[in-house]
């Protein structure tokens, strides 16, 4: 699950809490691997093609009362592209229909060879900046009860959709890709900051004059106010 390049997002947390001098271990987790959720205070999932989807769900749908103990007791995870889909009720696809780890009660169903992508700004409250990035999904989102953005530009989670992802507690799911951290760097100093427990300082000079012409060019383009 790391169609994306995902693994830069672990990377740029990774540079944050080393240079706030935060000790810290970083396990990367595979399909032979019987790991303690539990025992974590950060997961991140990355994106994956569909088939791979359904490999880490086959293998997930035995840990998912703990994490769905995990989620419900407030610690931190992250999951992008179509891995949070897996934490649904179901995934229909023209593979036939897959149970999900039921941890929310959203239904995904995958549009069979039709893909749909789009250039991205998504805002949420508790996020003082925009956030952009990229969409390139086959699949609708049915039934989020608490979504995590609302869409200034892109798609959410529906065709008419003006929301996006999905939240609850430190939990949070979206098809924003990019990869999403290293895109938004005041999003990742946010989450660093709160899984740290304390305000954090960093460097991302680079990145954050890479964030604000993102954002200037996408907000140009489609005229966003």
């Amino acid at each position: 699950m790391n169609l994306y390049g995902d693994y830069a997002n672990i990377s740029a947390l990774t540079r944050i809490l080393h240079l706030n001098g935060i000790e810290h271990t970083v396990d990367r987790l595979s399909l032979n691997d019987e790991p303690d959720l539990c025992g974590y205070d950060f997961i991140y999932v990355g994106s994956g093609s569909e088939e791979n989807q359904k490999l880490a769900l086959s293998h997930l749908i035995t840990y998912k009362d703990d994490l769905a103990e995990y989620i419900n007791s407030g610690k931190f995870a992250l999951f992008t592209g179509n891995s949070f889909e897996m934490l649904g009720e179901s995934i229909e696809s023209f593979l036939g229909e897959f149970e999900g780890l039921g941890i929310f009660d959203f239904k995904t169903v995958e549009q069979n060879k039709t893909r749909t992508t789009a250039d991205a700004v998504f805002e949420n409250c508790e996020i003082d900046k925009p956030l952009v990035g990229f969409i390139n999904k086959c699949s609708v989102i049915e039934g989020v009860a608490e979504p995590l953005f609302s869409v200034k530009i892109g798609l959410g989670n529906t065709k008419d959709d003006c929301f996006e992802g999905v939240r609850k507690n430190n939990f949070f799911g979206t098809h924003l890709t990019g990869p999403v951290l290293i895109k938004n760097p005041h999003f990742l100093l946010k989450l660093a900051s709160d899984l740290a427990g304390t305000s954090l300082d960093d460097d991302f000079h680079f990145e954050k004059a890479g964030y604000e012409v993102t954002l200037k060019e996408l907000s140009k383009t489609f005229k966003l106010a």
